[in-house]
């Protein structure tokens, strides 16, 4: 295992800046993100509009 230099000399014993710089250096084009799936996205704004009327029904009871 080769001991690696951080940018200012300082000993990185895990090598994690080297591994840093290569991430970077490989930029976007070696990943594709892929689109996030429309099923969880439309549960979770069913939730909260179905918790704000939750919400609103209690507070219009509790008020009545």
């Amino acid at each position: 295992m080769a001991n690696t230099q951080g940018p200012q000399g300082n000993y990185d014993p895990a090598g994690s800046t080297q591994m840093f710089r290569a991430f970077v250096d490989e930029g976007p084009q070696g990943r594709q993100q892929a689109p996030a799936p429309a099923g969880p996205r439309i549960g979770l704004i069913i939730g909260v509009v179905v918790a704000v009327v939750v919400v609103a029904a209690v507070a219009w009871l509790a008020l009545k």
